[in-house]
């Protein structure tokens, strides 16, 4: 059975000093130590120095010939790596490490940050789906994040393409926490390197990994379960049937957390997962507003207010678009009569304005732009 960290009355301390701490960080990267065994060595003999001695005599029984624990110069590299990007060590124990991440039977005994770690004393909520997104699905989660962000809910995920990159962009200004598969300081995929430095400065990166690590397949799993684990709840906005999306669910349901689905056209393989977890039990999810029903907002009274900066002007037709409206109500017709374009162009672009929330309609069709209200003045 697994060794639960919290399980008894004393909960793990943290390091009590530099020199706990490399040895804690040497148990944890010594072969053959995955987490549960490093949990059932930290109880069976109180301290990583004391578990690091009995790890060579450990491994004979277990018939692990010449067997060495992580030497010291490996984790110190690490440490100096991770000096030279920026982050630092979060201990299973202390102050500053979330409380639901603490209780899971297999929580990081360290992690390594990146960021604003105050954001780890608000109340988290995770939002994951599919890499190959739809449009819908990635207007959903965007409108999601953000309103949830307004609301004071810190959005949680993976950094990874689709729905991932939609919640973390849409959730930056509010407050957003990205867990990596690899090192705190490698991008996961590449082109998300720039939002993962934007995150770093006013968000948050966290992982178990070492620093410098390139992701591996076997590692999204476990970065999954520290997703769900940091969060209150878990919200799929699309995912197909057999889908990481759903390791995260999962491992939110193992966890006790509440898990949300946005239903999805059956004939959309990208819904199916989705409308799985709904039809197995999993909260239905239209909006915000029934997200908010399920773990309320009151918690996120005194979070600090989402800061004001105007979303970036889109290129092209809904850049022209945007540049044309104003407060002033404006005839669709006559907006296509400005622009130039074909009707059907701008009807199109006008939809996805609406949708964002940029453009709105007055009575009598007349259009204006909404998203001035929201810029700094």
């Amino acid at each position: 059975m697994a060794h639960n960290p919290t399980s008894s009355a004393h909960p793990p301390l943290p390091p009590t000093s530099e020199e706990d701490t490399l040895s804690r960080l040497r148990l944890l990267r010594s072969r053959r130590v995955g987490i549960v065994t490093y949990w059932r060595l930290m109880a069976e003999h109180g301290s990583a120095r004391a578990a690091l001695d009995a790890l060579p005599d450990i491994a004979r029984a277990a018939g692990v010939a010449d067997y060495a624990p992580c030497p010291p110069e490996r984790a110190l590299a690490e440490m100096e790596a991770a000096r030279r990007a920026g982050a630092r060590l979060l201990a299973h124990g202390d102050p500053l490490y979330p409380s639901d991440l603490a209780a899971l039977p297999d929580a990081p005994p360290l992690l390594w940050l990146r960021g604003r770690t105050a954001h780890l004393r608000r109340p988290m909520l995770a939002m994951v789906g599919a890499r190959n997104a739809s449009s819908l699905g990635r207007r959903m989660a965007r409108r999601l994040a953000n309103e949830l962000s307004d609301a004071g809910w810190v959005i949680v995920s993976g950094l990874a393409r689709g729905i991932d990159t939609q919640a973390h962009e849409a959730a930056l200004g509010g407050g957003t926490i990205a867990v990596t598969a690899g090192g705190v300081d490698i991008p996961y995929p590449p082109e998300n390197a720039d939002l993962a430095a934007r995150i770093a400065r006013d968000g948050l990166i966290l992982s178990e990994q070492p620093v410098g690590l390139a992701p591996q397949g076997r590692h999204f799993p476990a970065r999954n379960r520290i997703v769900a684990g940091l969060s209150r709840a878990v919200l799929v906005v699309e995912a197909a049937a057999r889908s990481g999306s759903l390791i995260t669910a999962r491992a939110g349901l193992e966890a006790g957390r509440e898990v949300m689905a946005v239903p999805g056209h059956p004939f959309d393989a990208r819904a199916g997962g989705c409308n799985l977890l709904i039809r197995d039990g999993a909260a239905l999810v239209r909006g915000a507003s029934d997200v908010l029903d399920l773990i309320g907002g009151t918690e996120a009274d005194a979070a600090p207010p989402k800061a004001a900066t105007a979303p970036p002007a889109p290129d092209g037709l809904s850049g022209r678009i945007l540049a044309a409206l104003s407060a002033a109500p404006v005839a669709e017709d006559q907006l296509v009569r400005d622009l130039g374009h074909p009707a059907a162009q701008v009807a199109q672009a006008l939809v996805d304005l609406e949708l964002d929330g940029r453009v709105g309609r007055q009575p009598g069709g007349l259009l204006v732009r909404r998203d001035l209200e929201r810029a700094p003045g």
